[in-house]
């Protein structure tokens, strides 16, 4: 069987091997490109063991979600119901 070939993520990726494991887990290119260059700034081990601090997006109230939405620029986020908006906060 034949190896799935991989993409080259460009020169503004500083971390290909980060950003390759992102893309296998399913991160979409900007989110993987985002965690991959800031391991390769700060420290693999740092940047790995910041995370955990946010409250569950189950535990937030739909305007909170549209919040966080809007930082990221999800569009079609104000018709989104609860559920689009985890499921997209999730996949960016």
């Amino acid at each position: 069987m034949a190896e799935k070939k991989k993409e080259d993520p460009g020169p503004s990726v500083k971390d290909p091997e980060v950003y390759e494991a992102l893309r296998d887990d399913g991160a979409s290119k900007e989110k993987a490109a985002r965690i991959a260059n800031a391991a390769a700034a700060r420290g693999r081990s740092e940047v790995g063991g910041r995370g955990g601090a946010a409250a569950d997006y189950e535990d937030r109230t739909v305007e909170e979600l549209r919040e966080r939405a809007a930082e990221l620029d999800i569009e079609g986020r104000s018709s989104m119901t609860k559920a689009e908006l985890i499921d997209a906060l999730r996949h960016h």
